[in-house]
């Protein structure tokens, strides 16, 4: 999905901006920004979590 992103001009993420200002109002869009922060943070220290746990496995591993 960011590649996606990386390829979009400044005029495509205005013009997305502008349809979801449209669509959700002004009100709901902080509140929706919020969220997706929210989403995000929790899925990067999920996969933090399963990084660390396999970096734990294979240090018991080599120990034994």
């Amino acid at each position: 999905m960011l590649l996606f992103i990386g390829s979009l001009g400044g005029w495509e993420i205005f013009f997305l901006f502008f349809l979801a200002l449209l669509f959700f109002g002004a009100k709901k869009l902080p509140e929706l920004a919020r969220g997706l922060g929210r989403g995000i943070r929790e899925f990067k220290d999920a996969t933090k979590e399963v990084k660390d746990q396999i970096e734990e496995g294979a240090k018991e591993g080599k120990v034994k």
